[in-house]
């Protein structure tokens, strides 16, 4: 990965993790949380489109695809956060 595709992947990110914040309303991190969870989500979204063999193309399909994973993504810290998500019994130990 070249300079210019990873800067195009964190603007990307970071606009998809803005998107995200304001989608979810009263759910976001801040601006530099935002963007984090952009970058995570565009990875997550990825990753969930390929489960189910769906290909995005151009710039506009990767904000779209990030945009939904950061919303997923914010959507489960926040249900982690409130308790309607149960962990798996190893991660209980670690806390």
């Amino acid at each position: 990965m070249d300079i210019i595709s990873l800067i195009i992947f964190l603007a990307v990110g970071a606009l998809a993790g803005w998107l995200a914040g304001n989608i979810t309303k009263g759910s976001g991190f801040g601006f530099i949380g935002n963007v984090i969870v952009g970058i995570v989500g565009a990875v997550l979204g990825g990753f969930v489109f390929g489960l189910f063999g769906i290909t995005t193309g151009g710039l506009l399909g990767a904000i779209i695809m990030a945009t939904i994973g950061a919303v997923l993504l914010l959507y489960l810290i926040n249900a982690a956060r409130k308790g309607r998500l149960q962990y798996p019994a190893f991660i209980k130990l670690l806390f």
